[in-house]
């Protein structure tokens, strides 16, 4: 199964320089958590993602006034990417090993044209599987999992 068949097609993207207020605004507005941030509307080439845990952890909790800010200001960059044809298999272990919940999709020419989440593979995967995705994506950074834990002892 190819992401291509469960993606959210033409996501909305914003620029680093889209406001936060209104890269919070799209999220409300698509119910997403993620928006992936283009160098332009025109070429759609993703240069990072912005997150509402992004928008929590590196402005609030910073005490920064995010109506002050801008996508770049808290952005995570480089974006991690995948294509329609990349296998769900592959999606899952690039989201497992990057630690994140959602992944922008580019065409051949590097232009964004999907998003594919956790949401969207649970829908698509026997729950063993995504079962891992969810303790990977999910597991601090650092920390062992059980199975490395049992493999160290």
């Amino acid at each position: 199964m190819q992401i291509q068949e469960f993606m959210t097609k033409d996501p909305n993207c914003c620029t680093p320089e889209t406001p936060l207020r209104e890269v919070a605004q799209m999220m409300v507005d698509c119910d997403c958590g993620e928006i992936p941030v283009v160098d332009n509307q025109q070429n759609l080439n993703p240069v990072g993602v912005i997150t509402d845990r992004d928008i929590v952890c590196r402005t609030v909790a910073q005490g920064k006034n995010p109506l002050d800010l801008q996508a770049r200001d808290c952005m995570t960059s480089p974006a991690v990417t995948v294509t329609p044809t990349t296998p769900a298999e592959e999606c899952c272990r690039i989201m497992e090993q990057n630690q994140v919940r959602r992944v922008p999709v580019v065409d051949a020419s590097g232009r964004c044209c999907g998003i594919v989440s956790q949401a969207d593979l649970a829908r698509q995967l026997p729950n063993e599987q995504l079962g891992e995705v969810i303790k990977q994506v999910s597991q601090r950074k650092g920390t062992a999992t059980a199975s490395q834990f049992a493999a160290a002892t």
